[in-house]
C-alpha cells in the first residue's frame, strides 16, 4: 500500500514539474512576443534582447521533453532536468543583473520565468521525485 502512495506522489510531483517547465516556456514566449510587439511599435530593442528571448524560449522545448521522459522513468532525463532547473535560473538572473545589458522590464519578465524554474528545481530535488529514482546499490 505504501508503494502505491509513493507512486501516486511521484506522478503528482512530475505533473507539477512538467507544468512548471511549461510555465517557463509560456513566460519566455510572452517575453519574445513583447520584444516583437515593441519592435513593431518602433522600439527595435537590442540584439541581446532578441537573441536571449529566442534562446530561452527554445530551451523550454527540450526541458519539457526531459520532464516528460523523467515522468516516464528516464533517470538520465531526470538527472539532466534536475541540474538544468538549478543552473538556468541562476544564469538568467546573473546576466540580467549586469548593468546596462537590458531594460528593467525585460529583466523582471526574465526573472519571472526563472521563478518557474526555481519551483521546478524544488520539485525535482524534493523527496517525491527522488523516491521515483532511488540510488543504485
Amino acid at each position: 500500500m505504501e508503494q502505491t502512495a509513493e507512486a501516486a506522489q511521484a506522478v503528482e510531483v512530475f505533473d507539477s514539474l512538467k507544468k512548471s517547465v511549461a510555465l517557463y516556456g509560456v513566460i519566455s514566449a510572452i517575453v519574445l512576443g513583447t520584444v516583437a510587439a515593441l519592435a513593431a511599435l518602433g522600439d527595435p530593442g537590442t540584439p541581446f534582447m532578441w537573441i536571449r528571448s529566442v534562446l530561452l524560449l527554445a530551451v523550454s522545448w527540450p526541458l519539457h521533453r526531459m520532464a516528460v521522459s523523467a515522468s516516464q522513468g528516464s533517470r538520465r532525463s531526470y538527472e539532466r532536468l534536475r541540474t538544468l532547473t538549478a543552473v538556468l535560473p541562476a544564469a538568467i538572473v546573473a546576466v540580467d543583473l549586469i548593468p546596462g545589458v537590458c531594460p528593467a522590464w525585460f529583466a523582471v519578465m526574465q526573472g519571472l520565468s526563472a521563478l518557474a524554474l526555481v519551483y521546478g528545481t524544488c520539485l525535482a530535488r524534493g523527496a517525491g521525485a527522488r523516491a521515483a529514482f532511488p540510488k543504485s546499490a
